[in-house]
């Protein structure tokens, strides 16, 4: 360990041993901890920020009910069954393009590309 990470633990060791943070608030409650696991670990990071931007609430919804539909979709052998399910996701992926387009982060050409991408690799899935 360097000596900036020493000098930090110890500072850290000695605030508790004083009760600093006995005066923390939320001090003893649970943590409210952001489900990202239907996000694949190298876009997590971009996800918190966008979340903690407030652009993320319906978009998430609507990704894991996608990834929901998705799954349901792979395990179906009722053929009727299965083109119900994904007529729902199309309509879903229209939901999500309108946010998109709300938005209009997409419409640029780099931006374009990595639409694309993402839909690449989220429709790998299914």
């Amino acid at each position: 360990m360097d000596f900036f990470t020493l000098l930090a633990e110890e500072r850290i060791k000695k605030a508790y041993e004083e009760g600093e943070f006995k005066k923390l608030p939320g001090m003893g409650k649970p943590l409210k901890l952001d489900d990202f696991s239907h996000v694949p670990e190298e876009l997590r990071m971009g996800y918190r920020m966008l979340k903690n931007a407030n652009m993320l609430d319906e978009e998430v919804e609507l990704k894991k009910e996608m990834m929901r539909i998705e799954d349901l979709i792979r395990t179906c052998y009722d053929q009727e069954e299965r083109e119900k399910l994904k007529e729902e996701w199309t309509e879903k992926q229209l939901k999500l393009d309108r946010i998109f387009e709300k938005r209009k982060g997409l419409n640029t050409p780099a931006s374009a590309f990595y639409k694309e991408k993402v839909y690449e690799k989220l429709l790998k899935r299914s």
